[in-house]
């Protein structure tokens, strides 16, 4: 999207009045922001939700050049936006309330992500580190993409986890893509920014104030298939990302400790109503995969002919010109023989992030199939 239709973008949400509630009924009806600045103050209020003093507002605003500084700071900090109406927007965040009519990125985002949130406390315990480290760096290699919110403890360990293996995260911030906090976090915010994507729905030069980060943890979990929370005090804000969760009907899975820790006390709380206890990788997998399987939709034609009912392996290579060189890499190693995913790693000479996300994708494509074990077959 070029600047000249952003600046509607962004200037529609500065306006006093007009939240993402409010953005989402105006860009149905006018189809884009441009357009709305040129209604009148009588066609936009009778849009549910719009004042007369929003919409006198819109119809005044003249503030043009405080939005082009903000698009040169965009561009100066390599920051792009990604609008509700762009295809890489996160499909999950069409299913919340409130959703960012559009989000500040740094890195890229990618349309296969398959997204777990990791979250706990600051104060995280010896504990909590070893086994944020270990789960994020495990569901990592398996292809998943871990979104937590760069804060101290918890959430620092999960990013670093997946960064370890060269798996994909993605950190959700409650300030300005150019405002790093914490401050000590600078060189994690460059790593993930190149490794995945730093996002905020805050413009640059917002400060990370209190009241931002509840409107953040929404984010972390509505990106998200389910939500981990390793440890969490009684009034944490991990706490506040399982409510949030379960609001926007998304798994919940908590780490069970101690329990004589302060720190786990949230955390066991949440098993008592009903969040999954997990101690592998697996307990998350078998609620997460199924979920996907149920949003995938039935294969177009074109699918179809790519592995049609029945398929051998000939069949497969001689179809797959429309899938990524990767794909017909690992699909040319593969066979009906169950084959464990080091083999396949060992045989295609490829990163084992990389052939671990790819088999999940040819998994969820119905191309491959995935047996206990770590095995794998063309289906």
């Amino acid at each position: 999207m070029n600047y000249e239709n952003l600046k509607y973008w962004m200037a529609l949400k500065s306006i006093d009045g007009i939240g993402n509630a409010s953005f989402q009924p105006l860009l149905d009806h006018f189809r884009s922001p441009s357009a709305v600045f040129s209604a009148t103050i009588y066609d936009l209020s009778a849009i549910p939700g719009i004042s007369k003093k929003s919409a006198a507002a819109i119809v005044s605003f003249k503030d043009w050049d405080t939005i082009l500084r903000q698009l040169d700071g965009l561009e100066k900090t390599g920051v792009h936006i990604i609008t509700c109406l762009d295809e890489l927007y996160p499909r999950n965040l069409f299913n919340i309330y409130d959703r960012p009519a559009f989000l500040y990125v740094l890195g890229h985002l990618e349309k296969d992500d398959i997204n777990l949130a990791i979250v706990g406390s600051r104060n995280a315990s010896t504990y909590g580190r070893y086994t944020t480290d270990r789960i994020s760096r495990e569901l990592a290699l398996r292809g998943i993409t871990i979104v937590s919110g760069m804060a101290r403890g918890i959430d620092s360990c999960a990013h670093r986890g997946a960064l370890a293996v060269q798996g994909r995260t993605i950190a959700v911030l409650g300030s300005g893509l150019d405002v790093i906090y914490p401050p000590e976090n600078k060189k994690l915010f460059a790593d993930i920014s190149q490794n995945g994507a730093v996002i905020s729905e805050f413009p640059l030069g917002t400060q990370p104030l209190s009241y931002h980060f509840p409107a953040r943890n929404r984010i972390i979990s509505g990106l998200s298939y389910g939500v981990v929370i390793v440890e969490a005090g009684e009034k944490s804000g991990s706490l506040i990302t399982a409510r949030l969760a379960m609001e926007q009907g998304r798994e919940v899975f908590a780490i069970p400790g101690t329990i004589d820790s302060a720190s786990s006390r949230g955390t066991n709380s949440l098993i008592k109503q009903g969040a999954k206890l997990i101690d592998s990788i697996d307990d998350i997998l078998e609620d997460i995969l199924p979920q996907l399987e149920r949003l995938s939709v039935q294969p177009t034609r074109r699918e179809q002919e790519i592995v049609p009912p029945g398929a051998s392996l000939a069949d497969v290579e001689r179809n797959t010109d429309s899938l990524r060189p990767i794909d017909q890499k690992i699909l040319r190693t593969l066979s009906q023989r169950k084959m464990h995913a080091d083999d396949i790693i060992a045989d295609t000479g490829l990163p084992p992030a990389d052939v671990l996300s790819t088999l999940i994708t040819l998994e969820l494509k119905g191309i491959v199939l995935q047996h206990a074990g770590k095995l794998f077959s063309l289906r």
